[in-house]
């Protein structure tokens, strides 16, 4: 009867140890195989960027909110002037896409108009932090088909107003000769 359990026990063994042998010969990895290459065709016209299709004069078209965004291309840089009833500014403007594919146009130099800073990050005891705030500069624009959208201000717990000469929440800026 030991005779039977020594006679399994090496089988058994010898079994674990072909699999190991077995596992550790195969050294094959996946950085090891090359990608395979993936081509496709469609019969679909290409269309055209909406770095290539930004440019253009965006005009708001609510009465009370009188502002102009001209975007135009210098090189390989894009430009912008905007225009309201106080102020004309230009500076660079800056193309991007976020991670869920929105895209938006960025318009540097632009200083906010009133800035209060997110006071639900704020301590009960630092009452006097209000004075030392920077007012942010840069005025990012959703940009969907030939329309900018501008969040012009934020609400109670985030109080700032981005462009004042307009009293609305959401400016939108829909490009000149469109068909909207």
């Amino acid at each position: 009867m030991i005779n039977n359990y020594k006679s399994k026990y090496l089988l058994y063994l010898s079994i674990f140890g072909s699999i190991i042998v077995s596992c550790n010969k195969k050294t094959e990895t996946i950085s090891d195989k090359k990608p395979e290459r993936i081509i496709s065709f469609s019969n679909k016209k290409p269309v055209v960027s909406a770095k290539d299709s930004i440019s253009g004069t965006y005009i708001s078209k609510a009465e009370d909110c009188n502002i102009s965004l001209t975007i135009s291309k210098d090189k390989k840089d894009y430009k912008y002037t905007f225009t309201t009833q106080n102020r004309s500014l230009k500076g660079k403007a800056i193309f991007s896409k976020s991670s869920s594919g929105e895209k938006y146009i960025s318009l540097e130099g632009i200083q906010w108009d009133e800035y209060d800073s997110d006071i639900s990050n704020e301590d009960d005891t630092d009452s006097d932090n209000s004075k030392d705030l920077e007012i942010p500069v840069g005025i990012d624009a959703l940009y969907v088909k030939d329309t900018l959208t501008i969040q012009n201000y934020g609400n109670a717990m985030n109080s700032y107003t981005k462009i004042s000469e307009c009293g609305l929440k959401y400016i939108q800026l829909i490009k000149a000769n469109s068909k909207k």
